[in-house]
């Protein structure tokens, strides 16, 4: 599919519009995509309201699916949504929508076209629910316009219920304006949104948190307010061209524009502005357009204007403050950057409570997961350049409750007792270790601050140049090889063997997994591990990628062929034990 989607995406930035967009959807080769993207996603196990999961779709053959999600897109009817309440790091409760098996299959084969489509027309500084770009950049970016162009006045803006009050019929003219006119698409979109959740009813307005297309439609809503921003100053058409970014800049400082750059994050976003008066006009006007452009209403009492010499700011979990520091010239100010208080709180009680799971049941399985907790927590907020100080202010407020509840079952513990990765990650930092049945527990404040670097916007998923950059370092299959390998599919076979086939192939480069040589086109077969027609098991885990000659030889029989297949393949002591192995998997004798 990537020409394809490569194809849209050129379309697109040269300002195209769409209409045959369903063709595509439909076509057989998407939906086997929509298959492997929807499968490696966790909520795949997550039931609808009618109790299928992805395991009720992964024994079915090729065949049967497609031809289901085709059915479909001729006359689509969505199923009822189910509806979930989560909680809320504040707590309160999240509302989630999750439609069944089959919608999710279906609205994954319209993202995947859309996608490529809307990238093209989106702002190059929101970083929301958009491949390859996280809350690093966006905090990044932010920092940047304070270190670098000296905005010190920040428009926080929180946007009252985003998802559960974007107008449907606004979301649709957007959509055309973006360029997707295709009626058929546009209708089945319009019936999407206004899917029955049950319990409550049909929604008249908002997209369901829990669906795979709301992230995708939430940026095109939000996308009119970036460009608006953005043309305010960053983007504005200045009547003489100028040929350098500084005489553009020094022809708009002349004028009376208001100087703001837009950072955004789904739906939190930050606006910083050079003066304060510039500011405070800014959070008036965007507090207009959201009311009069795309009728959501803002919260007055979490919105305001900051001057971030004296106040922080936060955003994506992270409290940001521009600091003084002297040079021998001129006094500037720097961001500094903090774990927010909300956050530590809630830091502090996840931990309490896999302490607590350690001290009621000590096993290996409860230590690591205190260690996992401390070390997520340790890689999302390393990008706060005060994280040590605040993972100490963390480890002291746990001390007590660490020597309290484990001190009778804990051990010390040496820097040789972690493991080999652990003492990569750790080295350099002297604290007293312990260990419960083995297992060491990871110290709270053992972390340095990473510095996040700006998103590169030459990196795309949908240009040659963009994916070269993503694939620099990764190691390649030959790809005409890897695009044989996808299109030779088994329609008898199910959709989860021929799906994990390709990752099989992909996982082992192309090679041999008992030989390690180079695969061709017809000369590689996969194999079950433990029969089919004893455990019926397609899984990931259950499949191996072999050459013919070595697949052959592990289900061989006859003493005589066994002998000539041997002196063909010329086995080494190690290759001859792992096909023994397989050959006992098999209920063989080993050879």
């Amino acid at each position: 599919m990537q020409s394809h989607f490569d194809s849209l995406y050129a379309q697109s930035a040269n300002g195209q519009n769409f209409y045959g967009l369903l063709d595509l959807m439909q076509s057989d080769e998407n939906i086997r995509l929509a298959y492997r993207n929807i499968k490696r996603n966790t909520g795949s196990n997550t039931a609808g309201f009618d109790g299928l999961t992805i395991k009720d779709i992964k024994r079915l053959p090729v065949s049967a699916v497609i031809s289901t999600i085709q059915r479909m897109f001729e006359h689509y009817i969505p199923k009822a949504v189910r509806r979930v309440f989560i909680p809320k790091a504040n707590g309160k409760m999240r509302p989630l929508g999750i439609p069944t098996i089959w919608d999710r299959l279906f609205q994954q084969c319209i993202y995947q076209v859309l996608e490529p489509v809307c990238e093209a027309r989106f702002h190059k500084h929101s970083y929301g629910f958009r491949p390859n770009r996280n809350t690093h950049h966006a905090k990044a970016r932010m920092e940047t316009l304070i270190n670098r162009a000296c905005l010190y006045h920040c428009v926080d803006v929180d946007i009252k219920g985003f998802f559960d009050n974007v107008d449907h019929s606004k979301l649709i003219k957007q959509m055309w304006s973006l360029g997707i006119r295709d009626k058929a698409l546009l209708s089945i979109i319009s019936r999407l949104l206004k899917a029955e959740i049950i319990g409550e009813g049909f929604p008249m307005k908002g997209t369901p948190q829990g669906g795979i297309l709301s992230p995708l439609l939430s940026n095109i809503v939000l996308n009119e307010l970036d460009w608006w921003v953005s043309n305010q100053w960053e983007t504005f058409e200045t009547r003489k061209p100028y040929k350098s970014y500084a005489g553009r800049y020094n022809a708009l400082k002349q004028s009376n524009l208001k100087h703001c750059y837009i950072v955004r994050y789904a739906d939190d976003f930050k606006i910083l502005c050079r003066t304060r008066s510039q500011a405070i006009k800014m959070y008036h006007a965007v507090r207009d357009f959201l009311q009069a452009r795309l009728r959501l209403e803002i919260s007055e009492e979490k919105s305001k204007v900051v001057n971030l010499k004296k106040n922080s700011s936060e955003f994506l979990g992270f409290r940001l403050k521009a600091h003084r520091k002297r040079t021998k010239s001129r006094t500037l100010y720097v961001a500094r950057s903090h774990m927010t208080k909300k956050v530590l709180k809630n830091a502090q009680i996840k931990l309490k409570q896999a302490i607590k799971g350690i001290q009621k049941h000590q096993s290996p399985e409860n230590v690591w997961r205190f260690n996992m907790a401390v070390m997520g927590i340790q890689n999302y907020y390393s990008a706060a350049s005060r994280i040590t100080i605040d993972l100490n202010e963390l480890g002291n407020r746990l001390n007590k409750t660490l020597y309290n509840r484990l001190k009778e079952m804990r051990k010390e513990a040496t820097f040789k007792d972690l493991t080999k990765s652990l003492q990569k990650r750790y080295k350099g930092y002297e604290c007293k270790l312990y260990k419960i049945k083995g297992m060491v527990l990871v110290p709270i404040h053992a972390q340095r601050c990473k510095v996040n670097l700006n998103f590169s916007q030459s990196i795309c998923s949908y240009t040659t140049k963009g994916r070269s950059i993503i694939h620099r370092n990764l190691r390649a299959i030959n790809k005409q090889l890897l695009a044989y390998v996808m299109k030779q599919y088994i329609p008898s076979r199910s959709i989860e063997y021929n799906d994990n086939r390709i990752s099989r192939f992909i996982a082992q480069y192309g090679k041999c997994a008992i030989t390690g040589i180079e695969l061709g086109m017809d000369d590689w077969h996969c194999h079950h591990k433990t029969p089919f027609h004893l455990t019926q098991d397609d899984s990931y885990g259950n499949l191996m990628i072999l050459h013919q000659s070595v697949h052959r030889l592990i289900h061989m029989r006859h003493q005589e062929k066994i002998q000539v297949a041997l002196k063909a393949l010329k086995l080494n002591e190690q290759q001859l034990k792992k096909v023994n192995e397989l050959r006992e998997q098999c209920l063989n004798e080993a050879i």
